[in-house]
């Protein structure tokens, strides 16, 4: 029976292939398949349950996510590990090669947003809008800015430092931060991305620097 199983895959495997010596095709060959790229995005900042996996990627089923999952690891672009104590459970986490293609996934983000079919509506994970705000920046509108701004996402929590344009994020507490956002992934990319006002969400600590921290990150122009 597994013989047969693992006969049915190779085939199935063969057939995706482009036979293509191109570095993008293999690419394609690695993270082509559909919701392979957002699994890998949301491993961008630290190991993730399934349970948590299957929450932020709306409409996925689990055997999907489990087919992924085994993929990816089987390409080496994550494994399984173990948490320590009190944790103790199974998590899934990048490698430092699968970490590698975040750039590459949120700068096709951001030039798919450009399309005039993108819904900004829709649902974000915490990880999507951590990401976009990385991608977004712009260094021109930040270069004075030295600050860690705290993110509270329903259950994530987040420190984006910026310092000399650039934005480095952790997923971590928010203790000792200049200011700090609180509310859903949605309330908060609805205030930094869509223009909805700062009431909407909570905000902690330097008022003045959370009001121009939201108004570094313009959104890429629309193609005609």
């Amino acid at each position: 029976m597994q013989l047969e199983k693992t006969t049915k895959q190779r085939k199935k495997d063969e057939k995706r292939r482009y036979d293509d010596a191109c570095g993008l095709a293999h690419a394609l060959e690695l993270i082509g398949e559909r919701w392979a790229m957002l699994v890998l995005r949301e491993l961008a900042y630290g190991p993730r349950r399934f349970s948590e996996l299957k929450a932020d990627l709306q409409g996925i089923s689990a055997n999907v996510l489990a087919q992924r999952l085994g993929e990816l690891e089987e390409r080496g672009l994550l494994r399984k590990i173990k948490l320590p104590p009190p944790a103790s459970v199974q998590v899934y986490e990048a490698t430092e090669w699968g970490l590698e293609a975040t750039p590459v996934i949120a700068s096709l983000g951001k030039w798919a947003a450009r399309s005039p079919l993108h819904d900004p509506t829709l649902p974000m994970s915490h990880v999507s809008v951590m990401m976009s705000l990385q991608t977004l920046l712009s260094s021109e509108l930040s270069k004075d800015i030295d600050a860690r701004v705290g993110f509270r996402l329903g259950e994530a929590s987040y420190v984006a430092t910026l310092r000399n344009g650039s934005l480095a994020i952790e997923r971590r507490e928010t203790s000792g931060c200049d200011a700090t956002f609180a509310g859903s992934a949605t309330e908060v990319v609805a205030v930094i991305h869509g223009g909805a006002p700062l009431e909407m969400i909570t905000v902690e600590g330097d008022i003045t620097l959370a009001r121009r921290f939201i108004t570094l990150f313009p959104l890429p122009p629309k193609v005609a």
